[in-house]
């Protein structure tokens, strides 16, 4: 049975967070029931990492995409920065 597909593009900022919340809990509660006892399919774990980090580059995309044209150029100079340093 294969797992719906998240679609976060078209919620809200609290949908959002609401929904990260609910994944992370969801993500730790599966993680101690597999430590205390097994679960049945363990790449439910993974996927459930995986929905989570989802979520979370959604929540930064919409962040970057909501910055002043002084903070993306203040974001640019500190990549930049950042990448000559290594």
């Amino acid at each position: 049975m294969a797992k719906e597909k998240l679609n976060l593009v078209d919620m809200t900022e609290d949908e959002l967070r609401s929904q990260l919340a609910s994944a992370e809990h969801e993500y730790q509660q599966m993680k101690f029931d597999h430590a205390a006892k097994g679960i049945a399919n363990p790449m439910e774990i993974r996927e459930l990492r995986r929905d989570v980090a989802r979520i979370l580059t959604e929540g930064r995309r919409r962040e970057i995409a909501a910055m002043s044209p002084d903070e993306l150029a203040m974001r640019s100079k500190i990549r930049a920065r950042r990448s000559k340093n290594r």
